[in-house]
Parts: structure tokens; sequence; C-alpha cells
């Protein structure tokens, strides 16, 4: 039973750091901002979003499980404070090169948290995988935003 009850914790805690950035929305600014060719339609990234914290949370409490709290779920903790911090440096401060700085940050501590998983539990780390190519290509589209929009 407290093994179940880890796994509704840490898909919750992921969900948790979803909600956060999700208070923080596209809207006009955004719509407005100059957008490269590859820039997916903004009714994408909701369903993205959810698999991904789902995964995330699944990927959490398998790494958990044989050792508990440790290294490898401490990088997890990191990354979903920068995850949740993104949202509101992009949509909520229109900070796009910091927020930049933050994504990058990111990609390195969910890189680093998938290794570990992986060292941990292989389905753990696979869950994980998704989300680093998908944070990868947000970081790249972070950058082309930038790029595209000095000084927005």
């Amino acid at each position: 039973m407290r093994s179940w009850m880890a796994l509704v914790g840490f898909v919750l805690l992921a969900f948790v750091a979803g909600f956060v950035g999700s208070r923080f929305l596209p809207g006009d600014w955004y719509a407005a901002l100059a957008k490269p060719s590859f820039n997916p339609p903004n009714s994408v990234f909701g369903p993205v979003w959810s698999v991904l914290y789902l995964l995330m949370g699944i990927a959490a409490w398998r790494a958990w499980r044989p050792r508990g709290i440790d290294a490898a779920t401490g990088l997890w903790f990191g990354q979903l404070v920068l995850n949740a911090a993104w949202s509101w440096l992009f949509f909520g401060r229109h900070l796009l090169g910091w927020a930049l700085v933050d994504i990058v940050a990111l990609l390195v501590l969910i890189a680093a948290t998938t290794v570990a998983f992986f060292r941990r539990d292989r389905a753990a780390g696979w869950l994980m995988v998704p989300y680093l190519a998908w944070v990868g290509f947000a970081t790249v589209l972070n950058a082309s935003l930038w790029h595209l929009n000095p000084g927005a």
C-alpha cells in the first residue's frame, strides 16, 4: 500500500509543477511574437505535457522504490522547480533570455536525472526519455523565439 501511495504522490508532485506553470498562459503577448516554422500549434502543448508529467511521476516512483529519497530523486525534485520556473520567466515575465538560461539548466538536470534513473531502474530511465527529448526541442524553440524577437 505504501508503494502505491508513493506512486500517487510522485505523479501528483509532477502535476503540481505543471499546475504552477499553467498559471502563466501564452496570451496575446505570445501570439504577437515572430515564431519559427517549426513552432507547434498551442493545442499540442497541453496533451503533450499531461503525458510527460504522468511519465515523470511514474519514473520518479520507480527510481524511488529501491532506495527511497536520495541523489537521484533529489535531481528529479530540482528539475521540477526549474520546470515550473520556466513558465513564470517566459510567459509570466516575458524574459525570453532568462527563460533560455532556465531551460538549458533544466535540460542538464533532466539528462542527469535520466542517467541516474537508468542506473537505478531501466524502465525509470526510459520513462524520462520523452521528457528529455521534448525539453530538448523546447530549448531550441525558446532559443529561436529569443533570436527572432530581440527585446521582446
